[in-house]
């Protein structure tokens, strides 16, 4: 993706299904647990770029010595700052003398990390203030360990605002921030509700002191917690947690919406955003690593038993399709194999826009990330030119026609030009927040090489997706008009994005995507701007409708133009001025159609249709809309 744009974060969970002192006598290491989640947390690293946290909790500890563990960084590279600083607190221990790694007992004593339940979180925020406050883990503490909550999350809530109100309602004080902080207190609430039911009974059937707290963890039921918690949340979410006595869960929205792994065997239980680096650290093969099913809570009790039970009533599937063309690492083979087809699918339209001429055609990508993709057109483009050489070979030999020159023709010319004709330089994105600043040393992200493209060539330039058109623009255009070729065409492998997200990614606002602003140009150049105006007007008609009655009234503005006029508008309005360069510029996208046929299993497709899988998707929409056409820089969630 060229535009930058931020996006969904990454959960991690390690839960040790042995002793400590197990895991030194096979893998000569106590933290063998630790290293792994480590890694899970590196092998997801594209997942956070603002901030990290972990957390550990440890089974049967003695009444008065802590038991659940908490670091987070908001700093620059936080992933590397947390575990410099534990793995560093952890040798300093071992050079005193205060731990021996081969009696693993000693590590549990006197190192916080010493545990048996581990919690990651990678944090690429969307909304909320940048800083400590504002970055998972989550805990909320108790003098009982069944009470206490450790809860991280990759997740957007549509319906804060409502969930916050119902707080109020149960008689509590919330203090109103994320929307994490609002389900670990809805989590909470049911936690020490189902704590003090149990709680009463023991009492009452004369259990004191540890027998009672032993009866209430061992009664605990989080699936029944999780039930009553999350029946009114409106949103996508993957969600990893744990209680103080050592239960531990995960779960992942019932539209299947955000991905949720995980693999178990008699040594650990693990969850991670995405299958790959499961696969990566563990050493696993494909089929041993499992999706959560949506609507699904998983359940690892103290005693190491793996249980799951539905939450939610059954739903539409509709796995969200972005996390496939570009969120998720590409080395999952299913992942590859799609961003492969989304290439594939738009060879029809290139040949038709390059007119079939491979002679005076090269083809490219940019950015790095739509490489797959890129791929996968090749392979496309090149059995296409195979199966046209074969047939005319054929039929030149039929005809008595297959001279010399005739096979110099097909063999050695003809065939698509591949070159490396861009190439990102520096991420401006890692450490330029503001738009304006950004915009001004966008020009210099990409270098590109010099002499590969001749004056009568038509460039193709891959893209993996195309949200504003900034990008484009302000950088790679002007970049690569530099090669001064005939043409510009850009393939995006994703169709027209027209409207915003609310369930991780953060795009709410409509008013920037660039397929908007070519439909709002387009309906003013055919004289029917005032449906802007209607449009605005039947929003605000239904603002304060419940979520479920909304509708979708942006739809009518795109349904008033094809899909083609509009991608004709996108390709004017993301053409520089250029001295220097006086070619065509134009872009194609991928249509929903070939989107589904690439994509079977993700129908989450909200971004380009506007069929959002939840009533809240829609309030989103309204809101985005009425934000526009007033032009404020609210928030539309």
């Amino acid at each position: 993706m060229s535009d930058s744009i931020k996006h969904e974060c990454g959960v991690a969970l390690v839960r040790l299904r042995q002793p400590l002192s197990y895991y030194y006598e096979k893998y000569n290491s106590p933290l063998w647990g630790f290293f792994k989640l480590y890694l899970l947390m590196e092998k997801q690293h594209n997942r956070g770029q603002d901030g990290a946290g972990v957390a550990a909790v440890k089974l049967d500890i003695k009444p008065g010595y802590p038991y659940i563990f908490r670091e987070r960084e908001m700093r620059r590279n936080p992933l590397d700052r947390i575990f410099k600083k534990i793995f560093s607190d952890y040798d300093n221990l071992v050079k005193a003398g205060t731990i021996h790694p081969e009696f693993a007992q000693t590590v549990k004593d006197n190192f916080d990390y010493g545990a048996e339940i581990y919690l990651g979180h990678l944090r690429y925020g969307t909304s909320g203030d940048y800083n400590i406050s504002a970055c998972h883990p989550y805990f909320r503490r108790s003098n009982w360990p069944t009470k206490n909550l450790v809860l991280a999350g990759n997740f957007n809530i549509t319906n804060n605002e409502d969930l916050n109100g119902r707080l109020v309602n149960h008689g509590q004080h919330p203090i109103f921030s994320t929307d994490t902080q609002t389900l670990l207190e809805e989590v909470g609430f049911y936690l020490d509700q189902e704590h003090d039911a149990i709680y009463r009974k023991l009492r009452d059937a004369g259990l004191q002191g540890a027998d009672i707290a032993q009866g209430i963890s061992n009664q605990l039921n989080l699936i029944d917690i999780i039930k009553n918690a999350s029946r009114p949340w409106d949103g996508g979410y993957a969600l990893i947690g744990a209680v103080g006595n050592g239960d531990a869960f995960a779960l992942r929205d019932p539209h299947g919406i955000r991905p949720l792994f995980y693999f178990a065997n008699d040594e650990v239980i693990a969850f991670a955003s995405e299958r790959a680096p499961l696969m990566t650290v563990f050493d696993l093969a494909f089929d041993e690593v499992l999706e959560a099913r949506p609507g699904q809570v998983y359940v690892i009790k103290k005693t190491g038993e793996f249980s799951s039970g539905e939450y939610h009533e059954p739903v539409p599937q509709q796995s969200c399709s972005f996390e496939r063309i570009y969120f998720s690492r590409g080395n999952d083979q299913e992942i590859y194999r799609e961003r492969k087809r989304l290439g594939a699918l738009l060879s029809e339209q290139i040949l038709r826009e390059i007119d079939h001429d491979f002679d005076h055609s090269v083809f490219s990508f940019i950015p790095n990330t739509a490489e797959i993709g890129y791929y996968g057109l090749l392979e496309s483009l090149r059995l296409r030119r195979r199966l046209e050489v074969r047939n005319e070979i054929l039929q030149a030999a039929r005809q008595g026609a297959l001279t010399e020159e005739a096979l110099d023709r097909l063999i050695l010319r003809g065939w698509p030009r591949t070159d490396k004709v861009a190439h990102k330089d520096i991420k401006l994105r890692t450490f330029i927040s503001q738009e304006s600043d950004r915009n001004q040393l966008a020009s210099h992200v990409y270098d590109i090489t010099y002499g590969t493209i001749r004056p009568d060539d038509t460039l193709v330039c891959v893209d993996d997706s195309i949200v504003r058109g900034t990008t484009l623009k302000n950088s790679i255009i002007k970049i690569l008009a530099q090669l001064n070729p005939k043409k510009i065409l850009i393939a995006s492998t994703a169709p027209q994005i027209r409207y915003p997200d609310c369930y991780g990614i953060d795009m709410s606002e409509i008013g920037k995507f660039i397929a908007f602003q070519a439909t709002v140009a387009l309906l003013k150049e055919h004289g029917m701007g005032g449906l802007l105006q209607e449009v605005y007007r039947d929003c605000l008609a239904q603002a304060d409708q419940p979520a479920a009655a909304m509708q979708n009234h942006v739809k009518c503005l795109y349904d008033r133009f094809t899909d083609q006029q509009i991608s004709e508008k996108i390709s004017q309005l993301v053409t520089p001025r250029l001295d220097q360069w006086h070619g065509e510029v134009k872009l194609i996208f991928q249509s929903v159609e070939n989107l589904h046929q690439a994509l079977p299993k993700h129908t989450g497709d909200w971004y380009f249709t506007g069929q959002y899988p939840t009533p809240g998707g829609y309030k989103v929409l309204n809101s985005a809309y009425i934000n526009y056409y007033e032009n404020t820089g609210r928030r539309s969630y």
